[in-house]
């Protein structure tokens, strides 16, 4: 019977550390972007109707929720381009040693609380944003995309790219846990 050492690669590849650090590159570049995005566009969603003689304003400045949701992209944002100088600095000077990789993945994890602060935050977004959608009956709120369509669509595309950059955190974080484990056996 095989020992478990032997099933494990030792050492793999310099070639397999870049390819990793080019994935984890574009993963937060991809991250970063979406963050952006969607604080952008959470940011300039705003549109003013008439009804019935009445001018209503919506802007994500009206929703706690909805501010709570930009400034959490926006931190996000910021510390994840911080992590990216991080990694380009590593892949520019070619240190692939075992100890960077395993405190980059401590720099990870440190990334999965910006993914929960987003995930709070587009959580929060959403809850808002269906209501608006969808309104509630039971608590007398009617929807509001029907006469604000242009506003809700701006706020549905922020929270899809607000989900988008989850995605990507956690994806990094399974790359850099798994290539962590891999050099440190």
């Amino acid at each position: 019977m095989e020992s478990m050492e032997a099933k494990l690669p030792q050492n793999p590849p310099r070639k397999t550390h870049k390819l990793v650090l080019c994935a984890q590159i574009c993963l937060r570049i991809v991250a970063i972007s979406t963050a952006f995005a969607a604080t952008w566009t959470i940011v300039n969603a705003k549109e003013t109707v008439v009804v019935f003689g009445l001018q209503f304003d919506a802007r994500y400045t009206y929703s706690s929720a909805f501010k709570f949701f930009a400034f959490a992209n926006a931190i996000a944002c910021g510390f994840t381009s911080l992590s990216l100088m991080f990694v380009l600095l590593i892949f520019r000077h070619g240190r692939f040693t075992p100890s960077n990789f395993f405190f980059l993945f401590l720099h990870d994890l440190a990334l999965q609380l910006m993914m929960s602060l987003i995930l709070s935050g587009v959580a929060a977004g959403t809850a808002i944003g269906f209501v608006g959608r969808y309104g509630n009956n039971h608590a007398g709120w009617s929807e509001i995309c029907d006469r604000l369509k242009k506003y809700c669509d701006k706020v549905t595309a922020s929270m899809v790219l607000s989900y988008l950059s989850v995605i990507c955190l956690v994806v990094l974080t399974v790359i850099s846990a798994g290539k962590s484990r891999q050099i440190m056996v």
